[in-house]
């Protein structure tokens, strides 16, 4: 034990998440203080043992800050700067150090090479413990209180639902999406914008879609023209619609607006995005020159599934059942306009089985993000999704907890060092 502990200032750090639990080690490791871990629930670390399926999704292979930042609907200005000071290249060499090795996948998303949570966790635990961090589960907080002091600055008083008082120099708020905290934060002084899913699939009724479940497509355009925001990649057709890749990453950009929309709108998809409509109609005529005799739903064009070109097909009186020679320049239109601008009325917000990820939180004007400093309460500090923070599915999300723990953490050592808050 370390005799000097009880000499050290005191941190709290409110939420056993990945974003509370780096951050905690981060400042403990230092050496110049006393860290105490608190998290309501009875486990630490809970959605980082069941993310990307059990394997957990450390972070992406796009190690470029500039490219990295627009993969956050919101917070891409802010994680610019911070992805220079703690970036995917510094998540890597960290857990490297301590033994554990990632891969990079086809899709630039990076795993332990066990492909195992339990690796990403023991090495967290083993850290929290070599450095002496306090870990207390089932620890619910009834309130916070910061306790002015004759220097202007505070500390900061922390009331357990156990009727047990605490009291720490700084705090970091690393909480993620709990409302309860917010609450705490609102009553502090600080604006909240309310959370709504970030992440999720589009509810479809469509003849187009019956049966399809499993159908995917490599490469697609997908668009909410009425809101602004499109988004090209792979697209998933559900047992309730669509999803993939396009699809989560579009959801994220709209969430705010489909959310006030009552996820209720239109979505254009076009299956073709690198051919034009003009290299689109001199294909449909080569192919009506060099096999007139063909029947066109038996000859799928530009990469769409088969099943799928039958149905658009079927979308067109007649097309159906004609051979190349004796499709129209109308049947040509029609065909063409399912390919490059089919619309979908969406209906609702799908599920998907990695959706914990909301936008929403503590408004980003409000903190400093040189050092995650409250800029409404000094001392306060903030890390991970208790910020209207998000990134879309890949390991972004993971990697703004690393990011944004890590500067918390010395921007809270250099407050203590300083001996006040930076404010």
């Amino acid at each position: 034990m370390d005799r000097n502990a009880e000499s050290k200032p005191k941190v709290a750090v409110i939420g056993g998440g990945a974003a509370g639990f780096f951050g905690a080690i981060e400042l403990a490791s230092s050496g110049s203080a006393s860290v105490t871990l608190l998290e309501k629930g009875k486990n630490f670390l809970s959605k980082v043992r069941i993310s990307g399926g059990g394997r957990c999704n450390v972070t992406h292979h796009c190690l470029d800050p500039e490219p990295l930042s627009r993969h956050y609907p919101r917070g891409e200005r802010e994680l610019r700067w911070a992805f220079e000071t703690f970036g995917p290249k510094d998540t890597i060499r960290w857990y490297e150090e301590r033994g554990v090795l990632l891969k990079t996948e086809a899709d630039g998303r990076m795993f332990p090479v066990t492909d195992s949570s339990e690796t990403i966790l023991e090495v967290l635990f083993r850290e929290a413990k070599r450095n002496g961090v306090k870990l207390r589960t089932e620890t619910e907080i009834h309130s916070v209180t910061p306790i002015p002091s004759p220097e202007g600055g505070s500390d900061f008083r922390i009331q357990l639902k156990s009727g047990e008082i605490l009291e720490f120099s700084k705090i970091l708020f690393a909480t993620g999406s709990g409302r309860k905290a917010w609450g705490w934060l609102k009553a502090l002084g600080h604006s909240i914008s309310d959370p709504v899913p970030s992440l999720f699939t589009f509810k479809i009724s469509d003849p187009r879609l019956e049966d399809l479940a499993g159908l995917s497509f490599e490469n697609t355009l997908c668009s909410l023209s009425d809101l602004g925001y499109a988004q090209e990649g792979p697209l998933l057709v559900t047992h309730w619609g669509l999803s993939g890749p396009a699809i989560l990453k579009l959801s994220a950009k709209g969430a705010r607006e489909l959310f006030e929309k009552e996820y209720s709108t239109f979505l254009k998809v076009d299956f073709v995005p690198a051919l034009s409509r003009e290299e689109i109609r001199e294909t449909i005529e080569t192919e009506k020159r060099i096999h007139p005799a063909k029947t066109v739903r038996n000859t799928p064009l530009f990469g769409i599934p088969k099943r799928y070109w039958e149905r658009i097909l079927e979308s067109d009186p007649g097309a159906f059942t004609k051979t190349w020679a004796g499709f129209s320049s109308k049947d040509s239109h029609l065909l063409i306009e399912e390919l490059k601008n089919a619309k979908f009325r969406i209906s609702g917000k799908g599920e998907f089985k990695d959706e914990f990820v909301t936008c929403g939180g503590v408004n980003r004007k409000e903190v400093q993000f040189k050092t995650m400093e409250s800029r409404i309460v000094p001392g306060l500090f903030f890390a991970g999704e208790v910020l209207d923070v998000d990134g879309v599915t890949g390991g972004f999300n993971f990697q703004n907890a690393w990011t944004t723990s890590f500067i918390a953490a010395r921007g809270i050592l250099s407050a203590l060092q300083k001996g006040q808050g930076s404010g």
